[in-house]
């Protein structure tokens, strides 16, 4: 079996190492890990989810404190339709922070934005815009349109300067999302420069019900395929979920996959945004300790660790500091849970909500542990230390075992000893 080095993804006239890292949020997939990707030729993410906590955190703005201190009034409403977002202050948000990584870029690669459309910010259509945009004229390579169809995406952007000179690409997860999505675009005579299809063993939200173990990435890959061929489209395909050794990478790429696009293995990166002790928790995990529950108020299910704390966990809705699955009436269903256990038990200090979570919350303090399906597999990934923790890894490691890895063998790194106390 060829490795994947072996292969090029070509994007307009210029070749890259077919490995794309996945933009998780909030900040998971750092500056710092989309940069390597970059560094050694490949393609990495940032994501624009909570950008301006994001933006706070990097550049020492004030965004989540002034808006916390606009809608404090409304703190103990349980209806959120007044918190809006400053357009001004989300567009500025955007640029610092992908304008900040396009200016540390160095290498052949390239940088993309991963962008979801269920942020919908009680307001879906300006508030989606002003992030698109707002890249765009930060000088970002690409933007990957992830979390919802985006049927109405391509036409929010069609009179930026840059709409035909960035590249532009979908993540799906069946033939059918994707041709109704192109049937969509159609009449902007503007294709999406590659599409990223991802299975349902993927970490985060999943493009399935709850029956997704009854699908499986290479059938569906082999089906968008076969619609490519049949509609004479030549759009590079990106393989995504499940992808853990270089050998499962190079199974797709040599079945005609343009790249592959992979995450897991880079959250225990030192480059990686999660902190240490939650990499612990992520290396630990044992395959019983992967779930795939329904709590995210997006309606996606979402696969994390069992042991994640935002299960059960019932924080007041932290809306007028964050509100980003706001919809347009400034509902969320959260809310919904959380005001039905309030009024279920009047005298109790605090609630449990186990049906759905506060997900602006507990992804900005990295309590909502998602993750791959095969995050299990970690720890065959590193060294165990005399104290019992796990060695992190550096991303240039990981992104090179992939590349160059064959035989199903994954490189472990050179062990590093702990100093005596």
């Amino acid at each position: 079996m060829k490795r994947v080095d072996d292969f090029r993804l070509r994007l307009g006239n210029k070749e890259y190492v077919p490995i794309m890292i996945g933009g998780m949020g909030v900040d998971i997939s750092t500056s710092e890990l989309a940069l390597e990707a970059a560094r050694l030729g490949g393609i990495g993410h940032i994501s624009d989810a909570m950008v301006e906590d994001v933006s706070d955190r990097k550049f020492d703005t004030s965004y989540v404190k002034d808006k916390t201190k606009t809608y404090k009034f409304n703190i103990n409403n349980m209806d959120k339709a007044v918190v809006q977002f400053d357009l001004a202050r989300l567009a500025d948000a955007t640029r610092r922070h992908v304008g900040a990584t396009m200016e540390a870029k160095r290498g052949d690669g390239l940088i993309f934005v991963n962008c979801m459309e269920k942020l919908t910010m009680n307001s879906p259509r300006e508030t989606l815009r002003t992030r698109l945009t707002a890249a765009l004229d930060a000088g970002i390579d690409g933007i990957t349109m992830s979390a919802g169809l985006h049927l109405g995406s391509f036409a929010l952007i069609a009179d930026h300067p840059r709409f035909r000179d960035a590249k532009l690409g979908i993540i799906v997860s069946s033939v059918r999302a994707l041709q109704i999505f192109l049937r969509k675009v159609a009449k902007l005579d503007r294709l999406p420069d590659f599409i990223i299809v991802e299975g349902p063993l993927a970490g985060g939200h999943l493009g399935f019900g709850m029956d997704w173990a009854e699908y499986d990435l290479h059938t569906i890959m082999d089906e968008i395929h076969a619609y490519m061929r049949a509609e004479k489209l030549e759009i590079p395909l990106i393989a995504a979920g499940g992808v853990f050794t270089g050998t499962d990478a190079a199974g797709f790429l040599e079945k005609g996959a343009a790249g592959v696009q992979v995450a897991t293995r880079f959250t225990i990166t030192h480059e990686c945004g999660l902190p240490d002790k939650v990499k612990q928790e992520y290396v630990r995990a044992t395959e019983d300790d992967i779930i795939v529950n329904g709590i995210s108020p997006t309606g996606y299910p979402m696969r994390m660790l069992r042991s994640t704390p935002a299960i059960g966990a019932g924080i007041r809705p932290g809306c007028e500091s964050y509100g980003y699955l706001l919809d347009a009436t400034g509902n969320c269903s959260y809310i919904n849970s959380y005001n039905r256990e309030v009024l279920a038990n009047p005298d109790s200090k605090t609630v449990v909500v186990m049906d759905k979570t506060c997900l602006c919350t507990h992804m900005r303090n990295f309590n909502c542990w998602t993750c791959g399906h095969y995050t299990y597999r970690l720890k065959d990934t590193t060294h165990k230390l005399a104290d019992g923790s796990y060695q992190m890894l550096s991303a240039e490691h990981v992104f090179q075992d992939y590349q160059f890895s064959v035989d199903n063998q994954i490189a472990l790194p050179i062990r590093q000893e702990i100093a005596p106390a």
